[in-house]
């Protein structure tokens, strides 16, 4: 009994773009070495296809495709900001304020303007400190148990490479950061992170297989091909 989940088929592709079932590479078989060659001549319901049987690591090897996600950092996302990425993804983030300072900035706000409790303005505000503080250690924690799991995970590193990151990790300390190089240097890692599909809970798919992401000469090439075909 089938059990109604998407499942990637090439005869829908190939018959859009006229090529035999027998073609090489094959869109299964081969689809990174496919969508290099075909990937400006597929529109995008058909491409959507391909994240069934590819992930967004792999599909950094299509030069289309990294080219769209660098038009899309230049965009400035919101889910590519500094707040909203440090939030996501903490373990990047080497600052040393302490975490959860906007959340728990929000919380005491939403004490103090939102007529929370209508007792006194002294108690008032003593809730709105414990409930920030709260909010601020919650936050501390959620990035320490980040830590750790990656600190896990780069337990496995050969001593010889670990030996290499210490050195760099100590030379790293010895130099002052200044808050505004920090952050910047934040930015870019994210974007980095982002253009070689290393991230998480992102949206690739929006991006991957969007052609309004490709430049005049990508859709002039396109339009080529199909005339050529004629």
């Amino acid at each position: 009994m089938s059990s109604g989940a998407p499942v990637f088929t090439s005869p829908p592709i190939l018959s859009y773009l006229q090529l035999p079932e027998t073609y090489t590479p094959s869109p299964k078989e081969s689809p990174i070495d496919f969508l290099q060659l075909h990937i400006r001549q597929l529109p995008p319901h058909l491409l959507l296809t391909f994240s069934l049987i590819t992930n967004p690591k792999q599909r950094t090897t299509v030069p289309t495709i990294r080219n769209r996600r660098l038009k899309y950092t230049h965009s400035n996302p919101e889910e590519l900001s500094f707040v909203e990425a440090r939030s996501q993804w903490p373990t990047l983030w080497e600052g040393r304020e302490r975490r959860g300072m906007e959340e728990g900035q929000d919380e005491r706000d939403w004490v103090m303007n939102d007529g929370f409790l209508k007792g006194s303005m002294k108690h008032v505000g003593k809730l709105g400190i414990l409930l920030g503080e709260y909010e601020e250690e919650r936050e501390a924690e959620r990035v320490r148990a980040l830590r750790r799991e990656r600190a896990a995970e780069a337990a496995f590193v050969p001593e010889e490479d670990s030996d290499s990151e210490d050195e760099d990790m100590a030379h790293a300390e010895e130099e002052e950061v200044k808050p505004e190089e920090a952050k910047a240097s934040f930015e870019r890692l994210v974007r980095e992170q982002f253009i070689y599909g290393l991230l998480d809970s992102v949206d690739y798919d929006s991006v991957d297989w969007n052609e309004q992401l490709d430049s005049d000469d990508d859709r002039e090439a396109q339009e080529k091909w199909f005339d050529d075909d004629d």
